[in-house]
């Protein structure tokens, strides 16, 4: 007999001969007639013969997942006995009670991944977290060595100590949990507000997949409130990819980074790099008032009376990275001259700076820091007049557009009147699935020629790639105005790829051949 699967695998030959009961009986019959009933032997059954051919096939050898890929149960009450206990063993370390739990799950991945918080079969345990606020945790010496070098050489090299208990008191228990979580079960659980302490726990223990995913995590919801606080915590890391994407986000949006609360924050040597930076694209006077923010909350970390002696103290020699002499008069006289952080000397030289032939010398850094230059991409190869009056009605006029790589919007060019100077009122926008992003209302001034006049966000607003965002313009002012033609889907701006399309928020004709909004002006 021929034994097969149904797909034609593991064969295996089986022949084999059985006698039956009636055929014995009618042998032993023939034997008794012809007198050699008293042979023993032939009154026995006889042997049953089989032999077993294994067919050899060329075969990888199958792992538990292939053999059993993760299905729902038929049986309702184990699906439910399986999802009881994982979710119990992800939220306290009690020990799982079934019997044969191991049945439930298929892979040593799901087995695996049952051991994580759990106090079956624990070996070690660790209390983790300050003194206050600590949670003790159950391991697995054997499961922790193999995620990690570090548990390695703890359990297992030669300076390995027989402990029952391990204090870890820097390292938030939120954190330490999840490198477990990963370690014993090959997921990723990462939130805004623990994924720095899991970096720096990733990065104690040398777990460089988990550290890997806390930067890009980082990295996607990097934004100017947060992108003081990782530039901090990036050095301390030693992550230079996400220095770099720090930079980018405080060069671009300066003046939302430094109004926000993690300035305050951040480090002294944080606070001297960035007030160093020569790219740093704000006001001096944002600056100023920056830093003295931080001065504020630095004098209660050391305990300090917020005064402004105590101010200056915290400050040191950062203070003379401000670039005073830089801001617009009015901003001087009515802002940093009259804070009484300067001296009496300094703010007379400052001043005797803007409006002396013969200027004194300064501690301060008076060359004016050199910003971002921006970049200007130009959707229309000509415009146009006359044959076609471009009119403003309080209607719409929006493209789409989406870039390769990660920009900063900040403003639009567009075209003025083609009957002499004018002036318009213009109210921008800029959108994301229906989500204002940014907006502004202000008036520009246009000379009657056929060139582009750029209008401002307050803010630059940070453009992910590869998704497409609406740009909007309601102008009000001189009704017969240039417009664009011979409008390109795609145009290569320096090293950035934007694309465009029409909108179907554009109620003023504009589109992607022709219309309104010729220039988007941006930082990269």
């Amino acid at each position: 007999i021929l034994m097969v699967d149904e797909k034609g695998k593991n064969m295996k030959c089986l022949t084999f001969f059985l006698m039956l009961p009636e055929t014995v009986k009618n042998r032993s019959k023939k034997s008794s007639k012809k007198g050699n009933s008293s042979n023993s032997s032939n009154s026995k059954l006889p042997p049953v013969c089989y032999e077993i051919i294994t067919l050899k096939t060329k075969k990888k050898k199958k792992m538990a997942a292939d053999i059993f890929p993760r299905k729902k149960p038929a049986n309702t009450n184990t699906s439910t006995a399986v999802q009881q206990y994982h979710q119990q063993n992800l939220n306290n370390n009690n020990t799982i009670p079934a019997p044969n739990w191991q049945g439930l799950y298929p892979t040593i991945r799901e087995r695996n991944a049952v051991m994580f918080n759990n106090d079956l079969m624990a070996d070690v345990h660790f209390v983790v977290g300050p003194p206050g606020g600590t949670q003790r945790l159950p391991g697995h010496k054997y499961v922790l060595a193999v995620g990690s070098s570090v548990f390695h050489a703890m359990f297992y090299g030669e300076l390995a100590e027989d402990k029952d208990e391990i204090r870890i008191p820097d390292v938030e228990p939120a954190a330490f949990l999840a490198m477990l979580k990963y370690i014993y079960c090959d997921e990723i659980d990462l939130a805004a507000d623990t994924v720095l302490a899991t970096l720096y726990a990733a990065k104690k223990y040398i777990v460089p997949h988990l550290a890997r995913a806390c930067v890009n995590f980082l990295e996607t919801s990097l934004s100017a409130k947060n992108a003081c606080v990782l530039l901090s915590q990036s050095c301390l890391f030693e992550e230079p990819d996400l220095t770099q994407r720090c930079w980018e986000v405080i060069d671009a949006q300066a003046e939302l980074a430094l109004k926000s609360e993690g300035f305050c924050d951040i480090d002294f040597q944080t606070l001297e790099s960035i007030l160093r930076r020569e790219t740093l694209n704000a006001k001096e006077i944002v600056v100023f008032e920056a830093a003295l923010n931080w001065a504020e909350v630095e004098c209660q970390r050391q305990e300090l009376t917020a005064t402004i002696e105590n101010k200056r103290k915290v400050l040191g020699k950062a203070l003379y990275l401000i670039r005073i002499p830089t801001m617009a008069l009015d901003d001087f006289a009515n802002g940093a001259a009259q804070s009484g952080i300067l001296t009496l000397n300094e703010t007379n030289d400052i001043f005797l700076w803007y409006t002396a032939a013969k200027k004194p010398e300064l501690q301060f850094v008076s060359k004016p820091r050199k910003g971002l230059v921006p970049q200007r991409c130009h959707r229309f190869q000509s415009c146009a007049y006359r044959s076609n009056q471009w009119r403003y009605r309080g209607r719409c006029d929006s493209i789409q557009f989406a870039v390769d790589k990660r920009v900063f919007i900040a403003g639009f060019g567009l075209y003025g009147s083609s009957c002499g100077s004018a002036e318009y009122s213009a109210k921008i926008e800029l959108k994301r699935q229906g989500v204002i992003l940014g907006q502004n209302l202000s008036k520009y001034f246009s000379d009657g020629s056929s060139n582009t006049f750029p209008v401002w966000f307050e803010y630059p607003v940070q453009i992910e790639p590869d998704t497409f965002y609406t740009a909007s313009v309601i102008l009000d002012g001189n009704e017969l105005s240039y417009f664009g033609q011979e409008g390109m889907t795609e145009v290569q701006c320096g090293k950035v790829t934007v694309q465009f399309q029409c909108s179907s928020d554009s109620t003023n004709g504009t589109g992607v051949q022709g219309g309104q909004i010729p220039e988007l002006i941006f930082y990269a």
